[in-house]
């Protein structure tokens, strides 16, 4: 079975926009998204348009920032507080990776927590992963979504991860814990990796190594989760063979890009408080 994350993607924007077009009647305005984009790394740009025409598809606006390459941490600090204090701003993406001279992690934990829609800050993630209220990393949480809107069981499943950043691994792992899972962290540098990969019921490539995932690797009716994307649209799971030895697969692309974009928007309309919050227990 394909796990068609541009399908659900869809269908979550179109109730998406009736929700803000709720939240416009009960605020009198637009809710507005800002993206902060630090440099002119080709990549960062293409993914923070993606996100603008996904605000305007579902009736978002869209607050594009754009600084140069030689802004400094303080600089950037000074951006997000000015943001954290705009009333109409209801979230706030700083996008991913920013140039060497800025401290990211201070910068993504001077985002408001009420404005952290994107899941990056600290306090999101120890809350999350405490089974407390607080926006999901939007990668991790569009994959659990896909996963329970096809009906994937989770509870008492080994689960294998391979990666460890802060806005994937790291809470891929709590998130899936939180699910029940039984819960293996792995990494490039983990010894016997194939071994591991052996004994799960669901693995989710996050490494960031075109490929480094062999299908060899993975026991028959796995469900594999590929949360890579490299040129040539490949992830970090080897591609051939996948469709024979999976029960169920994220295709690249298709899969889970374009749920990590739906629930950026989704959880951006939801700081507005129109309808039910469905993102935030996790």
């Amino acid at each position: 079975m394909i796990l068609d994350g541009k399908f659900l993607a869809t269908q979550i924007e179109q109730e998406l926009k009736e929700r803000v077009q709720a939240a416009i009647q009960k605020t009198g305005s637009m809710p507005v998204l800002a993206t902060i984009l630090v440099g002119d790394d080709p990549s960062s740009a293409t993914y923070v348009k993606m996100k603008g025409n996904a605000c305007k598809r579902v009736g978002l606006e869209s607050l594009p920032v754009l600084l140069p390459a030689s802004t400094t941490t303080e600089e950037l600090l000074k951006k997000i507080k000015e943001l954290n204090e705009n009333p109409l701003v209801r979230g706030i993406l700083l996008q991913h990776p920013v140039p060497k001279q800025i401290d990211e992690r201070k910068c993504f934990d001077a985002i408001s927590i009420e404005k952290d829609v994107d899941g990056v800050t600290s306090l999101g993630f120890g809350l999350m992963s405490m089974g407390e209220r607080a926006y999901g990393s939007a990668t991790p949480k569009g994959i659990i979504t896909l996963l329970e809107h096809y009906k994937i069981p989770l509870e008492g499943k080994h689960a294998v991860v391979i990666g460890r950043s802060a806005i994937l691994g790291k809470p891929m792992a709590a998130m899936l814990l939180n699910k029940n899972c039984t819960v293996t962290i792995c990494h490039s540098k983990t010894q016997s990796l194939p071994s591991f990969i052996k004994q799960a019921d669901i693995v989710v490539g996050a490494v960031g190594i075109p490929e480094f995932i062999k299908t060899e690797w993975l026991k028959k009716g796995v469900v594999a989760i590929d949360a890579g994307y490299h040129n040539g649209g490949i992830g970090d799971i080897q591609k051939e063979g996948l469709a024979s030895v999976c029960s169920a697969y994220t295709p690249v692309p298709g899969g889970v890009g374009p749920m990590t974009i739906a629930t950026l928007i989704q959880q951006t309309v939801e700081s507005v408080g129109v309808g039910e919050i469905s993102t935030l227990v996790l």
